[in-house]
């Protein structure tokens, strides 16, 4: 995921952006309030901010304490009001600074909800073309349960039942004038405008646009974010020179050839530069750690051996091998013919989707001694993934 930006351009004027930050977020433990503390780097209530970049002005509310810190974060990009005791009240503050302004609608969105998708907040605008309200909501498909005392004390029937997310789309005139004639607080805005009979629409909402609450809702948000994710790069490089023979191995596919490349083992060059490849992004060394030269049990073996060692070492630490990209680099034999024969190899070795898999060649301009047809080089590159 790339870094949030904070917007500092609106596209439309005549729409409004509340973002509602101003509680203390108790229930998700820690020492900082959870609109502050990091998913992936970068503040709760930053990533709710960016997620409306381009779509209007917006407004994010605050506790008073946090004012100094919110002009630090924000600086002039987005509008700084300062809540009330109830959260009713903390975007009536907001409602009230829009009042006279240029404005038609208007999002109210929780600061804790890091997520929200741009195919999200369109939804809920084309909404307002036809309703005065509109906001997203996912069906309830659980079973439900009443509990007592830590016990089932019977069923809730989910037909019909939605669960509410934000943003809650609104005219800006009759939600202003909703919460101006609310007596007290209410769970969300849909709350206020349904008890000023509003109609609202609803629209598709999406699961991952969670609402941080709980602390493992951080470890949740960690993955829908990438920052949860281990991504390993490697890289192998390998060079064997031409000896007498009438074959070479390269890539786990036999090639008839005036001469043989020279090695302890098989001599495949392109699999050799891959198994270090994969060793190198787990740091675990080179072929030479693992299958010394000196041992002569290892005298001509197929070098299938030592990428299936390097592949299974992968697995067995939790990564999953994304892709994998070889070039040989030499003169001769020719490779083009055989490419897609050495990328089917390879990924049955790796235990991959052979579309996962890339061999090409390429020569050196008759440059080196690969232009001299002295031998063959390879590079390689993986990149490993661990949830």
């Amino acid at each position: 995921m790339t870094n949030p930006v904070i917007p500092t351009a609106p596209s439309d004027a005549e729409t409004a952006v509340i973002i509602v930050a101003a509680g203390r977020g108790t229930r998700a433990g820690g020492d900082t309030a959870k609109q502050w503390r990091e998913i992936a780097g970068l503040p709760v209530l930053v990533r709710s901010v960016a997620a409306f970049a381009g779509v209007g002005r917006i407004l994010v509310v605050l506790h008073p304490e946090d004012m100094a810190q919110g002009i630090a974060t924000f600086g002039g990009a987005v509008t700084l009001v300062a809540g009330g005791e109830s959260r009713a009240q903390s975007v009536r503050n907001a409602l009230e600074t829009l009042d006279g302004a240029p404005v038609t609608r208007v999002l109210i969105h929780d600061g804790a909800r890091p997520f929200a998708s741009p195919a999200l907040i369109g939804r809920v605008l084309a909404a307002l073309d036809d309703a005065p309200a509109a906001a997203p909501a996912l069906a309830v498909s659980d079973a439900l349960w009443r509990a007592e005392a830590g016990r089932v004390a019977g069923l809730q029937n989910r037909a019909g039942l939605m669960r509410a997310q934000t943003p809650q789309g609104f005219h800006l005139g009759a939600i202003l004038a909703a919460h101006r004639a609310h007596p007290g607080d209410a769970a969300d805005d849909v709350a206020v405008a349904l008890a000023a009979g509003l109609d609202v629409a609803t629209v598709e909402g999406e699961e991952d646009n969670i609402k941080i609450t709980w602390p493992d809702d951080f470890a949740r948000a960690e993955r829908i974010a990438g920052g949860g994710m281990d991504i390993r790069s490697g890289q192998g490089f390998d060079v064997h020179a031409f000896t007498e023979g009438d074959h070479v191995m390269l890539c786990g596919v036999r090639l008839s050839h005036d001469r043989a490349l020279l090695g302890h083992s098989d001599a495949d060059v392109g699999m050799h530069a891959l198994t270090d490849a994969v060793y190198g992004a787990l740091a675990a060394g080179d072929i030479g750690r693992h299958f010394p030269p000196s041992d002569p049990k290892w005298r001509g073996a197929a070098s299938a051996i030592f990428l299936d060692h390097a592949a299974g070492l992968a697995r067995d630490r939790g990564y999953r091998l994304s892709n994998a990209d070889v070039t040989l680099i030499c003169e001769a034999p020719k490779i083009g013919p055989h490419a897609g024969a050495m990328q089917g190899e390879l990924a049955r070795i790796l235990g991959i989707d052979a579309g996962r898999v890339s061999v090409k060649a390429t020569t050196s301009e008759r440059l080196g001694f690969t232009g001299r047809g002295e031998g063959i080089a390879a590079l390689a590159t993986v990149t490993l993934v661990k949830p």
